[in-house]
């Protein structure tokens, strides 16, 4: 069991030095996302990706060890917490102690990694909207309305309001 326990210690400080290694990089995105560098947000982006396929493996050797302590202490995998196991762990106090700790250390940094993500998706959404904005802007001037212009032949001329194209003035 105390080998267990131990493997579950190290694997959820090994995921603890993961999501700090996430919340540097989705911080150091924040003002890339701001400055709206496309390359270097897509570049900070893959890191990002490569720490999560990291941490997912992570999370299942956490899983693992989780199910064979539930299986010694015969607990129902799907019920068992990492603070079930401080409790009882009550016998135990240094083992307790240092799983509480990765706990609240794990805790609180994918609490950290959450709030930046939800700015980071904030400003992104903002960043949507102007693109968004601008693009209706664009549209719209290529629907000005159509002046009443006749041909010979009572059609259309087709010519908008206010909207010149293709002209250039020389003598400006």
């Amino acid at each position: 069991m105390a080998s267990l326990m131990e493997d579950l210690i190290r694997v959820l400080d090994q995921e603890s030095g993961q999501y700090e290694e996430l919340l540097k990089l989705s911080s150091a995105k924040t003002p890339v996302i701001v400055a709206g560098d496309l390359d270097r947000l897509a570049a900070v982006t893959d890191d990002e990706q490569r720490v999560v396929d990291k941490i997912a493996g992570l999370e299942k050797k956490r899983e693992q060890a989780m199910k064979d302590i539930a299986d010694v202490l015969n607990k129902d995998v799907r019920t068992l917490t990492i603070t079930d196991l401080i409790t009882l762990l009550g016998k135990r106090p240094a083992e307790a102690q240092q799983l509480a700790k990765q706990r609240d250390r794990l805790k609180g940094v994918a609490d950290r990694v959450r709030l930046v993500n939800e700015q980071n998706q904030q400003l992104l959404k903002s960043s949507l909207e102007m693109v968004q904005f601008e693009m209706n802007i664009i549209q719209a001037q290529s629907r000005a309305p159509e002046t009443a212009n006749y041909t010979r032949m009572a059609g259309a001329t087709g010519e908008t309001i206010g909207v010149t194209t293709g002209r250039f003035d020389a003598k400006q």
